[in-house]
């Protein structure tokens, strides 16, 4: 079975054989001793937050600027295509274009094609003339939150910048990259993997600032499709859906006439306050009733805990096939912006805007000044928006998670099954990521091959332990194959062997009153300070929900959390703590670290509810 690279780096294995299962309430609590009853350390004073939130020099400690390449597809087994080159091939075949549209034109053949398709479909003798105001406006707050959604995406990406269609996110095996072929180093970590955008173009724009732009991305999101409902609404309800559904096999003769218009210079009347012409109406369905919902749901797709529910979608829908099509949409979405408003501006622009923005069909100035206007709003925004993340992060992070939060909630109930993979499924290759380690008390466990570690479990409990790993394998055991969601993006199959968390708090029993479970690290965060985070208890029932100390089958890696890690299937990566030496049940995590519910959520903004 294929194993990480690093496994050279770890200390023996424990034997995989595990004691006869009694039942786990004959396991005694840490026995007396004459030194008197065991102690139960607190972790908190080991925590640190943010003084000042901003995001400066010292962010994510000091993480440096770091630039990936020109972006690439891979052709073949190994060769890697710059879509750079796309830019002087698509001019050529432009000009070749226009060359031969010229050239058929002429043709009687073509001639009469044309003159029997001009370009324009029927219409129903019901569908409506002209704009409505409402469909100006609508058309604006598209535009807007699109500036934000798309810039936010780019930053997105820019923390893992690859894309793949297996789940297995194997290095190499993509299909896209915008950073170098992943080093030998076996240690390297996905967060070192991620790349700085140029000023201005990601948002916020600084090396991984994906807390931010996720919150950015995803409360956007949310306005956006509440815009997107109601215009859907006012389109069926007045009958501009007319205008915009093929109803007629001739819109593809028309189209290919269109085409030919185009190229050849001599372009089509305009014609869009009565009938669009065949390929804008082609472009508009594709935009409203497919590129747009297309969004919506691979955007889904990315989400752990509806993959892990709806196993019967996720299985052939998986989370690199979602990411994929999702930055596909993406790319059809600039792609048509650069295609409109060259067209808008080169076909008669008074006019359109006139359509667009004043609901009138006139030469007069006054849809223009309304584009303007909106222009400048848009220009403000976008200048604006890097600085504005800046200097208030805090605000970013609540107003994302006030925005998208209903919905988190919602999914965050969603339990899950096992079953869904078998070992065939296991990834060759799973990412490591986070700061590894480095305290010489964790060292000095290491070297001892975790003979003398003790989970500590505490907090609002009946029955608080200190469990080493013989104790913990002397529990039922627990093992699950499961799918893995990094925040930024990779995933992975795995097979997880320990106990699950429901055992434990059968073992503990934790008091009415405790509603979080929090999880501290042997490892820091990037600004000092253990890392932790606080799991709600619910989430702690979920058949799912595991303490593994074995993966794939041999015992945990130094770099995939030895000797302990956290596995909630539920929940993005970066809240499986790994590396653990103490769980605490708390009634309120607020007076815990930073008070957000976890050392991403301190320090880099993230959120303590991640199940999208």
């Amino acid at each position: 079975m294929a194993r990480h690279p690093d496994d050279n780096l770890d200390p023996p294995s424990e034997t995989s054989s595990v004691p006869a299962q009694g039942a786990h309430s004959q396991l005694p609590p840490v026995p007396a001793t004459d030194e008197g009853p065991p102690t139960y350390k607190s972790f908190r004073s080991e925590l640190t937050h943010k003084d000042d939130d901003v995001i400066d020099p010292e962010w994510a400690g000091s993480i440096p600027a770091q630039y990936g390449v020109a972006p690439r597809v891979r052709i073949g087994a190994s060769k890697w295509f710059n879509l750079l080159w796309l830019i002087p091939i698509g001019f050529v075949v432009l000009v070749i274009g226009i060359a031969v549209a010229k050239g058929i034109r002429g043709l009687p053949g073509v001639a009469a094609f044309m003159a029997e398709y001009p370009g324009t479909s029927r219409l129903r003798a019901d569908a409506p003339v002209g704009f409505p105001a409402w469909l100006g406006w609508q058309h604006f707050l598209n535009l807007f939150f699109m500036l934000f959604i798309i810039r936010s995406g780019w930053q997105i990406l820019a923390d893992h910048p690859r894309l793949y269609w297996t789940r297995h996110s194997t290095p190499g095996r993509g299909w896209f990259r915008m950073q170098k072929p992943v080093p030998t180093n076996p240690l390297y970590t996905a967060k070192e993997d991620s790349i700085t955008l140029p000023a201005g173009v990601g948002l916020p724009g600084r090396r991984h600032t994906i807390g931010l732009a996720r919150w950015w991305h995803l409360g956007i999101d949310t306005l956006w499709l509440l815009n997107g409902l109601i215009f859907y609404v006012l389109l069926f309800s007045t009958g501009q859906w007319l205008r915009l559904v093929p109803l007629h096999w001739d819109v593809i003769p028309n189209s290919i006439s269109v085409a030919i218009q185009y190229l050849s210079l001599n372009w089509p009347v305009e014609t869009g306050w009565t009938n669009y012409n065949s390929l804008q109406l082609i472009a508009y369905f594709l935009t409203v009733f497919i590129a747009a919902p297309l969004a919506l749901i691979t955007g889904l797709g990315m989400s752990p805990a509806l993959s892990t529910k709806f196993r019967w979608i996720s299985s052939i829908f998986s989370i690199q096939v979602a990411r994929s099509l999702h930055f596909l949409v993406m790319c059809y979405f600039c792609l048509f912006i650069v295609i409109h408003v060259t067209l808008v501006l080169t076909t008669g622009a008074l006019a359109n805007l006139n359509h667009m923005y004043a609901a009138q069909e006139s030469e007069s100035w006054t849809g223009f000044w309304i584009f303007a206007a909106s222009m400048v709003i848009v220009v403000v925004a976008w200048v604006a928006a890097t600085p504005l993340t800046y200097r208030y992060p805090r605000k970013v992070q609540r107003v994302g998670y006030a925005l998208i939060g209903p919905a988190q909630r919602l999914f965050e109930h969603i339990d899950s099954k096992p079953g869904q993979y078998t070992e065939k499924d296991i990834s060759p290759y799973f990412w490591h990521n986070g700061k590894y380690p480095e305290s010489q008390e964790y060292k000095d466990l290491r070297d001892g091959d975790f003979a003398n570690y003790k989970l500590q479990v505490s907090g609002l409990v009946a029955n608080p332990v200190h469990l080493d790993l013989m104790a913990l394998r002397a529990l039922p055991q627990h093992e699950q194959i499961t799918q893995h969601f990094c925040i930024q993006g990779w995933s992975g199959v795995a097979k997880w062997g320990g106990v699950s968390l429901q055992t434990i708090m059968d073992l503990v029993k934790p008091a009415p009153e405790a509603k979080w479970v929090v999880f501290y690290s042997f490892a820091e965060g990037s600004d000092k300070g253990l890392y932790y985070d606080a799991q709600p208890i619910e989430q702690m029932h979920y058949e799912l929900t595991m303490l593994a100390y074995d993966m794939n089958d041999q015992a945990l890696s130094y770099g995939h959390g030895a000797p302990l890690r956290l596995r909630n299937e539920v929940q993005l990566g970066f809240k499986m703590v790994k590396w653990i030496k103490g769980i605490e049940f708390v009634e309120d995590f607020s007076e815990v670290g930073g008070g957000q519910g976890g050392y991403n959520n301190d320090h880099e903004f993230f959120g303590y509810s991640q199940s999208i």
